[in-house]
């Protein structure tokens, strides 16, 4: 399962969001308007800072919105498609 904590209108959320969307997969979104989701970020990475990409299946966690984008794209635009 693929979560992803997010802003809403930050820029560097749209460039991972929008990788997610090219690729057609299905992440958890959590925004960090909620003050309990900036605590779980914080507890969970150690920063209040997104976006944070959470890969369970791989045991990946990651800041920096070109090192997801970069992740996404090696471990998950290959992945087969019934999209048509």
């Amino acid at each position: 399962m693929l979560t992803m904590y997010v802003k809403t209108g930050c820029p560097y959320c749209a460039l991972a969001i929008g990788k997610v969307d090219d690729l057609g997969l299905k992440v958890e979104y959590k925004n960090i308007a909620d003050d309990a989701v900036a605590a779980e970020l914080v507890e969970r990475g150690g920063k209040r800072m997104v976006p944070y990409l959470v890969d369970e299946e791989r045991s990946v966690e990651m800041y920096e919105s070109s090192d997801i984008v970069d992740y996404l794209n090696k471990n998950y635009s290959s992945k087969d498609s019934t999209d048509g």
